[in-house]
């Protein structure tokens, strides 16, 4: 499947009113989706291995939406299958004290991924431009006065540019997701939860406070997602109103960008093969 269309270029100011949320690329089938992904997952579980094995990379996956776009279905789905060896997921949510008294991007360096793992990041670093900026939250982080200026978006922009770049210069390959659903899909959403028992936990008041800033989020998404897509962490504008089609699609793009690093299992050199003809002779012996 052709995701190019997906992937938010350099410089490009976009508008999330004129992308759709409901645009599946064209493919119509739910069933064959299912499979299709099934095999995905088989493909990532082999790439990670070896991903995991050349100790050279490491994969950080960004999940960031709006309340009910699915990105905690999405990581079950489509990282379902992965070692939880070789994986890492962290939610970042309200920041502690301890927290606050560091840079905003403190606790995101901690999390990171060591070579050969996947880091996934249910929420993240982007948070400081999203939820701070749309809730004026930028005096509970502790910010010297002089630094609140109106230019502190876009000082924040260029450092967490600076910030991913230097990731990817250390062998952090970076992919950011933006889970795209409508207001009225996750109208829907939100009721389900409230009508079925088993997903009222998910529900709270919160949420529909939070529904009230819909259009603040929306500008402050487009801006962030515009000034952060690079080329060495691009961001992918995921259409979210069909769970399907995102979860499929997320892990089309998950594949693909494994597959470009080439991972294999370390080659032997002929002094350690020999070691291992050795110790096979050694373990045939053993009658024992």
């Amino acid at each position: 499947m052709k995701h190019n269309n997906l992937i938010v270029k350099p410089n490009t100011k976009i508008n999330l009113s004129k992308i759709s949320t409901s645009d599946t690329n064209g493919f119509n089938s739910k069933k064959e989706a299912k499979a299709m992904l099934k095999d995905n997952i088989k493909k990532m579980v082999e790439l990670q291995a070896k991903l995991y094995a050349q100790d050279k990379y490491a994969m950080l996956i960004i999940f960031q939406a709006m309340d009910a776009a699915g990105k905690d279905g999405t990581i079950k789905h489509v990282m379902s299958g992965l070692n939880p060896q070789g994986t890492q997921v962290y939610s970042f949510k309200q920041p502690s004290k301890t927290e606050l008294d560091h840079g905003y991007l403190w606790r995101i360096n901690k999390a990171l991924p060591e070579k050969g793992r996947i880091g996934i990041f249910n929420r993240s670093h982007y948070e400081d431009v999203l939820v701070v900026r749309v809730h004026d939250l930028i005096s509970d982080q502790i910010t010297p006065l002089k630094f609140r200026n109106k230019n502190i978006w876009k000082q924040r922009f260029q450092q967490i540019n600076n910030f991913e770049k230097y990731l990817y210069e250390n062998g952090i390959i970076i992919l950011k997701f933006f889970l795209h659903i409508s207001k009225d899909e996750q109208k829907k959403r939100f009721l389900k939860r409230i009508d079925d028992p088993a997903k009222n936990w998910k529900f709270s008041e919160g949420d529909i406070k939070e529904r009230a800033y819909w259009g603040n989020y929306q500008k402050a998404y487009q801006e962030a997602i515009s000034e952060t897509s690079k080329t060495y962490a691009p961001w992918f504008i995921i259409p979210a109103d069909k769970k399907w089609f995102t979860r499929l699609v997320v892990s089309e793009i998950i594949v693909y960008e494994m597959e470009k690093l080439e991972p294999d299992y370390p080659k032997l050199t002929g002094e350690q093969l020999n070691k291992l003809r050795k110790a096979k002779e050694l373990l045939l012996d053993d009658k024992k």
